[in-house]
């Protein structure tokens, strides 16, 4: 008996920090599922290919915010615990997710509608930018020894499973509505949806104990009273780790989730069910990868998991696009997959490394500040750069192109990080203090 209930509270944090993560990033996610909708409802009427870009602008407008979310929340973290920044990101992600569901279009009140608009997808990005690093951090601290890297890909795997069932969600009402019935007001189910899942998260969250190496930091007085300033000044190299990559994860990630729908629908001419149905296959093949590679990240180290992992990325770039825009199904499932698989494989090691290169006292801040630049520079101006790329060359591969660069910079650019698998608890010597 006594066994079974060690067990079941050693895995409590990281149900916590998974489910919580889940729900945040459904509500993240829902808005990319439906862009070519939110284009005709709160966009001026007449150019309907400018409309899709202004909706993929306000997309990348809440990566604007997640730097700003990262610094605020990631302070919070350091100086008065991960678990309630954890309650706080939450709250205002269900909230402002769920009054994008009751927002009037601009046929009933113009111009506001979008500034509205943009408004919620800020509160969204902030709360974003305070969520993954939170709640990684949270699972890393509390995982066994050994596990670390399992943990954390179960937790970032919780972002992809949560666009699946976006998927699914959105499927499920289009399929039960008619087009007209749809288009008109079915699309604001999937956003209100998101309340009463953001509750389900809370509770489950609120169960959960504090991160036993932020109290024993807590106890020692060890904590920052300027985190991010200590990071910056004495590990700027790991913050420079961070934003790397980060950034590549990004890019890669928000090309699946964020603009491959929109890419296999008006690029490659399949139809909102065979796009949204082949993307969430891909994604299933995404979950699958990543956790597969953050064992093998515990067995192997994580410095290998990124470097084959940007590799994987750089070759199998450019003909993900070509075969995803084949028009046929199996091409757009199979171009996505290759995307998926290599990702998984890269993120075997970057999402556990970026955040043992900083100390207990640092962590979020840290962290949570490289993660969010990355995220804010290449994964919001991901959909909007790609269908840019594609309608100034014709060349409907450019974005691979793209990622491919970005893949190969990356390499280069992390080849000198540390191995911080062999690290003990913590990871206070894996890089030295920048001078």
């Amino acid at each position: 008996m006594s066994s079974s209930v060690h067990t079941t509270t050693d895995r409590r944090p990281l149900s916590g920090a998974a489910v919580g993560t889940l729900v945040e990033f459904y509500d993240f996610a829902v808005y990319a599922l439906v862009v070519p909708i939110i284009a005709v409802a709160f966009f001026p009427p007449g150019d309907a290919g400018a409309a899709v870009l202004a909706s993929l602008a306000v997309y990348g407008v809440a990566f604007v915010a997640r730097p700003l979310g990262g610094i605020v929340f990631g302070r919070l973290g350091d100086r008065l615990g991960r678990r309630r920044v954890l309650t706080l990101v939450l709250t205002l992600i269900g909230l402002s997710t769920a009054l994008i569901g009751l927002l009037p279009t601009y046929g009933q009140i113009g111009l506001l509608a979008p500034v509205l608009l943009v408004v919620l997808r800020l509160l969204q990005g902030l709360s974003a930018g305070g969520e993954v690093t939170s709640a990684t951090s949270f699972a890393l601290e509390h995982a066994p020894p050994g596990r670390r890297s399992s943990w954390i890909t179960i937790v970032i795997a919780m972002s992809a499973v949560a666009s699946v069932i976006g998927l699914l969600v959105v499927l499920g009402v289009a399929a039960l509505l008619t087009e007209e019935q749809f288009t008109t007001w079915g699309w604001r189910i999937p956003f209100l949806i998101a309340l009463p899942l953001s509750l389900i998260g809370l509770w489950i969250r609120l169960r959960t104990e504090e991160s036993p190496e932020f109290e024993r930091a807590r106890e020692a007085r060890d904590l920052s009273r300027t985190p991010l300033r200590d990071a910056l000044q004495q590990h700027g190299t790991a913050v420079w780790y961070a934003v790397a990559l980060s950034a590549t994860s990004a890019l890669s990630f928000y090309y699946l989730v964020g603009y491959f729908p929109t890419f296999l629908q008006l690029t490659a001419g399949l139809s909102r069910i065979q796009a949204l149905t082949a993307n969430g296959a891909a994604l299933v093949v995404f979950v699958v990868a990543l956790c597969a590679a953050g064992v093998a990240g515990d067995r192997v180290g994580r410095r290998p998991m990124i470097r084959w992992g940007s590799v994987l990325l750089a070759v199998v770039a450019v003909p993900a696009f070509l075969l995803a825009s084949s028009g046929s199904v199996a091409g757009a499932l199979a171009g996505q997959v290759l995307l998926a698989a290599a990702l998984g494989v890269f993120g075997g090691g970057s999402y556990t490394a970026l955040l043992e290169v900083f100390p207990t006292r640092t962590r979020l801040s840290g962290a949570a500040l490289g993660y969010n630049i990355g995220y804010a520079v290449l994964g919001g101006t991901a959909p909007l750069l790609a269908a840019t790329l594609v309608t100034v060359t014709g060349f409907v591969a450019a974005p691979g192109m793209y990622l491919a660069v970005v893949a190969l910079l990356a390499l280069v650019g992390v080849w000198g990080i540390p191995e911080t698998r062999p690290a003990g608890t913590v990871g206070h010597d894996a890089i030295e203090p920048a001078r």
